[in-house]
């Protein structure tokens, strides 16, 4: 559910096509810079009802869906 709904926004947001976003796309091969990132972070928090800081070791949406899934478990 994490997943699907994450590629979903950033298939959103940037224009694209979610079959073509796989879990090691990365943010920069999207387009996404780090304006985009915060508010994408936004939107993740409104989301999924969490608190989410954007960070440089998260360039991936294999690690941005993992460290969702890490913030709703807690």
């Amino acid at each position: 559910m994490v997943k699907d709904k994450i590629i979903a926004m950033l298939a959103e947001s940037t224009d694209t096509d979610a079959s073509e976003i796989t879990l090691d796309t990365q943010f920069s091969d999207l387009g996404i810079d780090s304006l985009d990132m915060t508010e994408m972070a936004m939107d993740l928090e409104d989301e999924f009802s969490i608190e989410f800081t954007p960070s440089p070791e998260i360039n991936t949406v294999g690690k941005l869906i993992e460290a969702v899934e890490k913030l709703i478990e807690g």
